[in-house]
């Protein structure tokens, strides 16, 4: 048996080549005897509008082909049409659980291209909430992962902790998710006097709930079952499909882009890269998990460290004036106007940028041809690249621990769907 079609009161079996069509896959069937299963793009364990064509020997997998494109946006040629700053609110959409990571590497892209760079401070306040990112967005990859595999508690736990960052990232950008709170030349504005005690805060709670996420799932039998030899990539074919981020570290690859070409100071800060070296699911848990802590570090480290001084470059021709200044000078009223409706220009050439977003290698492809506007943008994201790995780490396993695999390698279709 195939697959069913229903038309009107009629039910009959679909062919294998009318299966084809209707699915629109060139996927080859090794057995026209297996059942080709159509997973998705609604399914709730798909983590977002996915389609997995699965065929099925029994519940063992025999071949899988990621389907995507049902959430594209068109975001890299939308940016092409706007200024270099206005183009800023287009990254937030993208991995929209982490928005600060994108923001990021778009921003330091610009600002190559530009030849300038932010003030410490700005720097300082870049990796402490980047930082608060990759915890909210581990947060989020935890909790529904968990749910995934039937343990509702900590779900609930990890959305209760993901609130208070979101509160921080409010606090700071007047927004919870879509921030656009790194600006080319720095910051929107500086951070307000409740920042400094609101992170001190989470550094104090932060490290006891990460505990207990441990408590309830390190050592438990299900979990262990779930997760152990499930999903298992090697290192060289992990390297070899490109995978970036925990699902590579996993495997046992010590690939971390704050390490191997520091960005905002991470060359200042001391942290380690955790790596595991079993390739599976729960290896890939084990690095995020470590990787919530390290991050703790890093923000302690960023906060003790924090400098005074201006938050924004002094290139005039890239940042706007101060708000406090438009009420007293004409200039700074007509700097303004310039900079928010025509924008800056940028020289001609090209640049690269890549951070380590939570989910891997998050690069930033920026050209410029004098004007205002970027001439081509284009990104390199880690879901996109990770997800083609799927059907090496779910071969001749089964479906239940394809659930498990997809959670695993934590994808967000907004950043594949672009």
């Amino acid at each position: 048996m195939t697959l069913m079609a229903q038309g009107g009161d009629t039910v009959r079996e679909l062919t294998v080549e009318e299966l084809r069509n209707k699915l629109g896959t060139g996927m080859e069937i090794s057995n026209e005897e297996n059942m080709l299963l159509s997973m998705g793009p609604q399914h709730p364990s798909t983590h977002g509008v996915l389609r997995l064509l699965v065929e099925l020997e029994g519940e063992k997998i025999i071949n899988l082909a990621p389907d995507i494109g049902f959430l594209h946006t068109g975001i890299e040629k939308n940016m092409e049409a706007k200024t270099f700053t206005k183009a800023l609110v287009m990254t937030d959409r993208m991995d929209y659980l982490s928005p600060m990571s994108n923001n990021l590497g778009y921003v330091l892209a610009v600002e190559k291209l530009l030849g300038i760079e932010a003030p410490p401070r700005a720097q300082a306040i870049r990796m402490i909430l980047a930082e608060m990112a990759r915890i909210g967005s581990h947060l989020v990859w935890l909790g529904t992962s968990a749910l995934d595999m039937a343990a509702m508690s900590v779900f609930l736990y990890c959305f209760r902790e993901r609130e208070y960052i979101l509160d921080v990232f409010e606090m700071c950008a007047g927004q919870r998710m879509m921030v656009s709170y790194f600006r080319p030349g720095g910051l929107w504005r500086d951070v307000p006097e409740e920042f400094i005690p609101a992170v001190e805060e989470f550094l104090r709670f932060m490290p006891a709930k990460i505990a207990d996420y441990e408590g309830l799932l390190k050592n438990n039998p299900l979990w262990l079952a779930r997760t152990k030899d499930v999903g298992v990539i090697s290192k060289e074919d992990a390297i070899s499909w490109g995978l970036t981020g925990a699902s590579l570290r996993g495997s046992g690859s010590d690939w971390d882009l704050r390490k191997a070409t520091p960005y905002i100071g991470y060359e200042n800060v001391e942290f380690d890269v955790p790596v595991r070296t079993e390739g599976d699911v729960y290896a890939r848990y084990a690095c995020r998990m470590d990787e919530m802590k390290e991050s703790l570090r890093i923000i302690r480290q960023a906060l003790d460290k924090l400098p005074d001084g201006p938050v924004n470059s002094a290139d005039r021709k890239v940042v706007p004036p101060p708000r406090s200044e438009l009420g007293t000078s004409m200039e700074a009223v007509i700097h303004h106007f310039k900079i928010w409706t025509e924008g800056f220009k940028a020289p001609k050439g090209f640049v690269k940028q890549s951070i380590e977003s939570p989910r891997g290698e998050f690069m930033c492809y920026l050209r410029g041809d004098g004007g205002s506007k970027p001439a081509r943008v284009h990104f390199r994201t880690p879901s996109f690249v990770n997800l083609a790995s799927i059907p090496v780490m779910s071969k001749n396993l089964y479906v239940a621990d394809l659930v498990a695999i997809i959670g695993s390698v934590d994808i967000v279709l907004g950043e594949i769907d672009r």
